[in-house]
């Protein structure tokens, strides 16, 4: 795993982290389906972080080959409006999925992603993603049908913001 995030603690492999991945994955419904040895072969490619409060995870408008999964803590989304002022869009707390857009199609940044608090992370990039597509096929398809419906969920939810949106209903925000 080639990911280095600057002002992180770098904690080494997931696999240190596997039950705390486990309790935390439960309410993932990304892995929901996945086993306790599929979760370990997962947690093998994925390296752990600790990003003290303030710390910035993700940068807006950055590059990104990687995803992050909170384990403990919490993190501030923010996007920054026309008038360059950052606005928030959500909290991510214990079980949160981040950055799955552009570990996936490599484009920039859509938003930022700051530590509120003391928070741990495990983070899979790309290329590990693709070790495992190619050392575990079964596994590798199982991550990506599972990222293609999270990332269907959510273009189905500000999609229908949108409508709300469009529509002048009053819940757009």
């Amino acid at each position: 795993m080639n990911v280095r995030l600057p002002g992180l603690v770098h904690l080494g492999d997931a696999s240190h982290f596997v039950d705390r991945l486990l309790e935390v994955i439960e309410h993932i419904r990304l892995f929901e389906d996945f086993e306790r040895g599929e979760i370990a072969l997962l947690a093998g490619r994925m390296v752990c972080y600790r990003a003290p409060a303030g710390a910035a995870i993700i940068r807006e408008g950055e590059d990104g080959d990687f995803m992050v999964i909170v384990l403990d803590g919490l993190c501030e989304i923010v996007r920054r409006d026309a008038g360059g002022q950052p606005r928030r869009l959500a909290l991510a707390g214990p079980g949160k999925t981040l950055g799955e857009m552009s570990m996936i199609d490599g484009e920039p940044r859509f938003a930022s992603c700051i530590a509120l608090e003391d928070t741990l992370l495990a983070v899979l990039d790309r290329a590990s993603l693709t070790r495992i597509i190619a050392e575990d096929p079964p596994l590798g398809i199982k991550i990506l049908m599972e990222l293609v419906l999270l990332l269907s969920q959510r273009l189905r939810t500000a999609s229908g913001k949108l409508v709300q949106h469009l529509d002048g209903g009053a819940d757009a925000t």
